[in-house]
């Protein structure tokens, strides 16, 4: 399916997440909002702690998503969607349907995740 047919779902797809995440991160932040931090004892303590960073990890994951989301309508804006942000090849359609934020190719994304230090250009 070439990247055109599938651009709008795409489009589609990365609005539903980005709403989802929002949604998501607002809940969160109610919930902090709302917690009245009634903790009576040492165990309590521990585990609204431990509640919180699970919270502040989950909340930080959607954050970066969204952040990917915005790059992501980014290249699409300026027409470099579809194409790999390390060695300019085409991306297969499919990938991007299943993976509407990416921006490498597989080959080029299994080598960034060999090695950390790389960096997506573009």
């Amino acid at each position: 399916m070439p990247l055109s047919n599938s651009l709008q779902t795409v489009q589609q797809l990365l609005e539903q997440r980005a709403k989802q995440l929002e949604h998501e991160v607002a809940a969160a932040q109610a919930r902090r909002n709302d917690d009245p931090n009634d903790v009576t004892d040492r165990k309590d303590e521990a585990n609204e702690r431990v509640l919180a960073e699970i919270g502040n990890a989950e909340v930080e994951r959607d954050l970066e998503e969204l952040r990917q989301i915005a790059l992501a309508r980014q290249r699409i804006a300026d027409g470099s969607y579809g194409r790999c942000a390390d060695c300019g090849v085409d991306i297969d359609p499919r990938r991007l349907l299943a993976q509407p934020t990416a921006a490498r190719c597989t080959h080029c994304q299994a080598e960034a995740e060999r090695n950390p230090h790389a960096t997506v250009r573009g």
